[in-house]
């Protein structure tokens, strides 16, 4: 099959970040504000009394120390607890369009590229704003490029999936060179009157460019060795809003319409199959465990993230070999991985082995294997 590399990655970073004292303040508000309202029907039983936050739960739960948000005042009213961002006229640029288009941009620079030289686009993440139109043909309008876009959803398992699906559109000639993007408002599916995951996510965007090795310009190229993908269906980590919520009146603005999981559930089913889904895409590539250099998994929780790294290389992992972003971005779902490669790959020597690896929802898992041209 045709040789094809990742020649170039690009990354948004929202304008506003929230630490954890922050979130947990506003939290700690709304949990007195509640408990007060319902001070009756918590001392009958009929309601139960929330229970407080703090920032050493978050980050020894998670590894979480802060997180960017694309607008942050509305988060931390205790009266409102989510964004406050204006509706925008359908003339104007979608918001996740616009982060997008900047990502977009940092990674047609890495990779040498313009738009010109794009023929199709894929925008993979796990929450699109709108049902339709496809926000990738947006983006391809606002960035100028011809050829085809489409939108693909296989939660934080987005991205690399889709990697492979635009290796495959390279390979097959369908496009020349791919633009994959990731852009993840997960705040907007966020229930930040949840103690349990009011601090779990937040907002980014990634992108890469996804061309063949034998054309390719870029100084950041990473060939892609070996691919694998896997779902298994679960309910542990679920989000039931969906346009057909209005047929039934009695579940609207209900808690199972954003986001909940059950993390314990996850974290004992999720990290073993992490941990063989790598071994076997390194197997499949030809390499063996100690030939590779980085791992770049993905961020959701940093205690699965030393689990699946110490299970694969029996000992515990360099901060170098499994790199950490999630402690100032969150889980940015798709984006995570993405942006831990991103920021973790320039000081690499020319032929290192890499593993991207994502996880979550579904149950999904995307591993590929990459190496430094």
């Amino acid at each position: 099959m045709k040789p094809v590399v990742i020649s170039g990655t690009g990354l948004f970073t929202p304008p506003y970040s929230i630490s954890n004292d922050e979130l947990v303040t506003a939290y700690n508000a709304y949990v007195e504000l509640h408990n007060a309202e319902q001070a009756e029907a918590i001392a009958a039983g009929s309601v139960t009394a929330l229970e407080a936050s703090s920032s050493g739960f978050i980050e020894k739960a998670s590894g979480i120390k802060s997180r960017y948000v694309m607008e942050k005042e509305g988060i931390l009213d205790p009266a409102r607890m989510t964004s406050r961002i204006p509706e925008r006229g359908d003339d104007e640029l979608s918001l996740q369009a616009e982060m997008c288009v900047a990502a977009a941009n940092d990674a047609l620079q890495r990779a040498g590229r313009v738009a010109a030289d794009i023929d199709m686009v894929l925008v993979a993440a796990s929450n699109m704003q709108r049902a339709y139109p496809a926000m990738a043909v947006e983006v391809q309008e606002a960035l100028g490029i011809e050829g085809f876009g489409f939108d693909m959803n296989v939660a934080c398992s987005s991205a690399t999936f889709g990697i492979q699906t635009a290796m495959a559109a390279v390979q097959t000639g369908q496009a020349r060179a791919v633009l994959v993007l990731n852009p993840e408002i997960t705040s907007g599916h966020l229930n930040f009157r949840d103690r349990d995951s009011h601090f779990i996510f937040g907002d980014a965007c990634t992108a890469m460019i996804i061309e063949a090795a034998d054309t390719a310009v870029g100084e950041h190229q990473f060939e892609i060795l070996e691919s694998k993908l896997k779902t298994k269906f679960s309910n542990n980590i679920r989000n039931n809003f969906g346009f057909m919520n209005r047929f039934d009146e009695a579940g609207v603005g209900k808690p199972d319409k954003l986001f909940r999981q059950q993390g314990r559930k996850v974290f004992k089913e999720v990290c073993p199959m992490a941990a063989e889904m790598i071994g076997d895409t390194v197997q499949a590539a030809g390499l063996e465990i100690p030939q590779v250099s980085r791992y770049w998994l993905h961020q959701a929780n940093l205690n699965m993230n030393l689990l699946i790294a110490r299970t694969l290389l029996g000992r515990d992992a360099e901060p170098n070999e499994a790199p950490v972003i999630l402690d100032t971005y969150a889980n940015t779902s798709s984006a995570g991985s993405i942006i831990a490669f991103h920021l973790n790959q320039d000081d690499l020597p020319k032929g290192a082995n890499g593993v991207i690896c994502s996880f979550g929802a579904g149950y999904s898992i995307g591993c590929v294997v990459v190496r430094k041209k």
